[in-house]
């Protein structure tokens, strides 16, 4: 068996349903032979975003695999695996490298040297008996641990070498570990000790898939909760004891609890300094239950700490809270939901106007708020793009189910969000598959539209059209003034539909959820849409 089918066999083992790439890898071909099926997009970047939402909507339980051509398709890969890296995605890379003779002599790229910074595990195959081992590896390491890319890199003429039969190979194995119980009885007790305690959840409990014990040990503390962007749609935000997401733009109830917080317990989070996160106030108690070590004490300072799978640690959490408690709560839930509450009322009393603005151009903030009550929201998964849409639309948007908004920003790349819907959708077909994004970010990803019309991957695409760099305004006087150059063009649903998808400019306020219906029922009948709406340049944010 030639190395590349080899490959394959492996994939389908590992129960891969789609391997994404670029050509020319002899694995992609190898793939379609095994019956794995090959989508094939417009640039690199996109294809590894959408393997990252293959694997996040699946908690890891499915791992998206990406293919690339050696020399200039591994080069342009860099950005997807960064990105991947910077969120704590697992997904498996397999670039093609130079043949072996000439993969270590100047210029050729060599993706083992050079991705070794984002990959948490980054090897190169030179002899074909090192193959199946390879990838035992890979897919142990994609598994287990804190979740981020594996790069193995097969040379082209290793791949048309012989791999001795009959392959040795079973499905690698997810194992979880648990925090120390001493530990846990000391976080406990920190929690049933503290008179006004917030919950900050992240992805981490996404992947372990810990959203029935999150909510458990909210209801039984009596205690509020907020999701880091990543850890978004982790706790309902319908639910009384929710705050909102916190990202850089937050509601006034997250900023006022965390002000007046006197114990912050973090799961699932790595509490990560970053621009488009919420901040912790200073010289708060900190408690902070984390997959990853290194992150304990990285970016804040943690008088207590758990390292453990985010459900393990909540269910013996919630153990020794019951046991202090005598299986109870205390009546504080009234309180703290009454207090949410009337925060609540007043931050949206504030921004209605806004958000139900009946002016043209569009207000983005109206776009979003008619979005909202127009689709099925615990049937929708819906991710923002960098930039305005992100600040515009994680405070507002309410999901109800897990893995129902896709939230990133530790690193921010422009046009991430139209892969994560593409693989979103592929990852869950029944869903109603939405990317929110503006005049920058299709400048740098709009190409793959057509990949996801000919790939037959009937996604909604929410596009924000002011003709600006909006969120640059401010920082870009001069340049702007002098050079205009902050201004972008461009018709994009005349390009959507130029591709072969749907495509409506909307304009008029009356017209959003009328569009919106129509963009639906083309997607179910599979067709991908794209709805333009002319805005004007917002630059107001919920920001505190």
């Amino acid at each position: 068996m030639k190395a590349a089918a080899a490959v394959a066999e492996i994939l389908k083992r590992e129960g891969v349903k789609f391997l994404i790439g670029y050509p020319v890898n002899p694995i992609i071909e190898a793939a379609a032979e095994a019956d794995i099926r090959t989508i094939i997009v417009r640039q690199e970047r996109t294809g590894l975003h959408m393997a990252d939402a293959v694997s996040r909507i699946s908690s890891g339980d499915r791992i998206g695999v990406f293919a690339m051509q050696h020399g200039p398709g591994s080069e342009n890969a860099f950005g997807g695996v960064a990105q991947a890296y910077g969120d704590s995605v697992p997904i498996i890379v397999l670039p093609g490298g130079y043949p072996r003779r000439i993969t270590n002599i100047q210029p050729n790229f060599n993706s083992f040297l050079n991705f070794q910074h984002v990959t948490k595990w980054c090897e190169q195959v030179i002899v074909p008996d090192a193959v199946v081992d390879a990838m035992r590896r890979a897919f142990t390491q994609v598994k287990n641990g804190r979740p981020r890319p594996v790069l193995i890199e097969f040379p082209t003429d290793l791949l048309r070498e012989e791999v001795p039969e009959p392959i040795q190979y079973t499905p690698t194995q997810r194992l979880r570990s648990g925090p120390d119980p001493r530990d846990v009885s000391r976080v406990a007790e920190a929690l049933v000790a503290a008179e006004r305690p917030v919950i900050y959840a992240g992805q981490g409990v996404h992947y372990a898939r810990a959203w029935q014990a999150l909510r458990d040990l909210a209801e039984l503390l009596e205690a509020p909760v907020t999701t880091s962007l990543q850890g978004k749609s982790a706790f309902p935000e319908t639910h009384p004891l929710s705050l909102g997401s916190g990202g850089r733009s937050i509601s006034k109830q997250l900023n006022h609890f965390l002000k007046n917080a006197d114990l912050i317990f973090g799961i699932g989070c790595s509490f990560a300094t970053t621009n488009y996160g919420v901040a912790m106030p200073k010289g708060k108690r900190i408690a902070h239950a984390t997959l990853d070590p290194t992150d304990i004490n990285k970016d804040v300072p943690a008088d207590l700490a758990l390292v453990g799978d985010a459900g393990l640690t909540l269910q013996a959490l919630l153990v020794e809270v019951k046991d202090r408690l005598k299986g109870g709560p205390r009546g504080r839930f009234s309180a703290v939901t009454q207090e949410i509450k009337n925060l609540k009322s007043e931050w949206l009393a504030q921004w209605t106007p806004r958000l139900t603005q009946d002016t043209k151009p569009l207000s983005p903030y109206r776009v979003l708020w008619d979005l909202m009550h127009t689709v099925d929201v615990a049937n929708t998964i819906i991710t923002h793009d960098a930039g305005s849409p992100r600040d515009q639309i994680s405070p507002f948007w309410e999901p109800v189910a897990p893995l129902s908004y896709i939230g990133w920003g530790k690193t921010t790349q422009l046009g991430y969000g139209l892969g994560l819907a593409m693989g979103a959708k592929l990852a869950a077909p029944d869903k109603l598959c939405v990317n929110v994004w503006g005049d920058a970010a299709i400048g740098f990803t709009g190409m793959d539209f057509e990949t996801a019309v000919r790939e037959r991957i009937p996604i909604l695409s929410i596009l924000l059209n002011n003709f600006s760099m909006a969120i640059e305004l401010k920082i870009m006087k001069t340049a702007t003034a002098k050079y205009r150059s902050t201004d972008i063009s461009g018709d994009y649903a005349a390009m959507a539909r130029a591709f072969g998808g749907h495509g409506e400019r909307v304009s008029e306020p009356g017209e959003i959820v009328p569009a919106i219906r129509r963009a639906i029922r083309k997607t179910q009948e599979g067709t991908p849409a794209l709805l333009e709406f002319l805005t004007e340049k917002a630059e107001d944010f919920s920001m505190f």
